[in-house]
């Protein structure tokens, strides 16, 4: 999907700035460049590792209906990768990518992932978008022992030694948006909306449970549409009959064009009507436009306008990479961690080997995060922060509030199960 960069093929002024670019990605305690072991010291299970190449695999759908969502992931986990070829590479080894796609079909995800795995070896996985398709892959991650690197923001009620979730898990994302649309908004009427699959149903049954049983709330509507779904007709007379405080919101992939289409044609605006979601980024904005979604909101912990260092420096190479329109969100800044803490673990365990790797990832510290400051947990989750931010005419967000502290990840919430 994308080609291979080499820094060397870049005019010398344009080397300079790109490698100076490369500091922002930089894992903290860990040097620039890696030098190479025997490789019968690194890799002692059979991955495919060489004295000069490490091989990872990339599993996503390029096509389907979720090629709106995981295009981003596709893109960053290929610049960071191309960042740490450009730094030295992993135990001095250049990373080699096979990229499989998924195609939105979650047995494709499953028979891919086994192609990776014991087909080509790979010493580790970057990919997966929904639930679905994680659910898919984890048996098959589990009996290989593969380690899989999943960036999107998800359910919890999961811990798997094979893999580590980039993304938030849900007390940082739903509990934290709730409790927003409670104390900024009064709100306390909630319609829930999602498509149908293992995601949007978990978080709405966490969500449900937070709003009747935590903050006295009220659902009175909860709907869901199959992925892929246009037709929402129905669902704008069902929510002009309730009126909500709030609607909670989470339609994904290419049915949110659809989706906020059919509510600004129903009058449902964001200067009428509160509205959270949990899966609109800068990605699928592209596609909705910022004329359906302006005055919504969207909870997430990381927006591409983000103002910190690390993230101008993130933006300017993404840019210069996929070229100055191309726009990042969540999931897509999430993947973009994927190989950084994959490349620390390595490097703490100086080793290939899954399960050393494993024992080296809690703990891992990135200062440089486009996000900000993140280490993961012991549970394979980050510490994060958390987000709201309304989306803009121009497309764009802007944050209107933000966790004091890094949230503690909590997959496994007491009273939510």
């Amino acid at each position: 999907m994308t080609s291979r960069f080499d820094a060397s093929d870049a005019p010398e002024s344009s080397r300079r700035r790109l490698l100076q670019a490369l500091g922002a990605a930089s894992v903290a305690g860990l040097p620039s460049f890696s030098h190479a072991q025997a490789t019968s010291a690194v890799n002692t299970t059979k991955l495919a590792v060489t004295d000069t190449e490490v091989t990872v695999g990339q599993l996503h759908s390029a096509t389907g209906t979720m090629a709106i969502s995981e295009t981003g992931s596709i893109q960053a986990e290929q610049l960071a990768i191309d960042q740490i070829n450009a730094m030295g590479g992993v135990l001095g080894r250049k990373i080699k990518v096979i990229k499989e796609d998924g195609a939105s079909d979650w047995p494709t995800f499953a028979e891919k992932a086994k192609k990776l795995l014991i087909s080509d070896h790979c010493a580790a996985v970057f990919g997966c978008w929904t639930s679905a398709s994680r659910k898919a892959v984890l048996p098959v991650f589990e009996k290989e022992n593969g380690l899989l690197y999943y960036p999107t923001f998800y359910e919890g009620l999961e811990q798997s030694k094979n893999v580590i979730y980039t993304g938030q898990e849900a007390t940082q994302q739903i509990l934290y948006s709730l409790d927003w649309a409670k104390k900024e908004k009064n709100a306390k009427s909630f319609f829930l909306i999602g498509s149908d699959y293992i995601w949007p149903r978990t978080s709405m049954k966490i969500a449900r449970k937070h709003i009747e049983n935590f903050q006295k709330g009220k659902v009175v509507g909860e709907e869901y549409y199959p992925l892929g779904s246009t037709n929402f007709g129905s669902l704008m007379n069902k929510i002009k009959v309730q009126k909500p405080d709030c609607l909670f919101v989470a339609v994904v992939g290419g049915s949110n064009v659809a989706f906020y289409k059919a509510l600004k044609a129903a009058g449902i605006t964001g200067d009428k009507q509160l509205l959270v979601t949990l899966a609109v980024t800068e990605d699928e904005m592209t596609g909705v436009g910022g004329e359906n979604f302006k005055g919504f909101y969207s909870s997430m912990k990381y927006f591409q306008s983000l103002d910190n260092d690390n993230n101008k420096k993130f933006v300017e190479a993404f840019k210069a990479k996929y070229g100055p329109n191309s726009v990042i969100g969540d999931v897509t800044q999430a993947g973009y961690l994927g190989p950084w803490l994959w490349k620390a673990a390595v490097e703490k365990a100086k080793s290939f080997d899954v399960d050393k790797v494993v024992a080296a990832s809690p703990g891992i510290e990135l200062k440089t995060a486009p996000e900000g400051y993140v280490k993961l947990d012991a549970n394979h989750h980050l510490w994060s922060k958390s987000r709201i931010a309304q989306g803009q005419a121009d497309a764009t967000f802007k944050v209107v509030s933000e966790s004091p502290d890094l949230i503690k990840p909590d997959p496994f919430p007491k009273g939510y199960q």
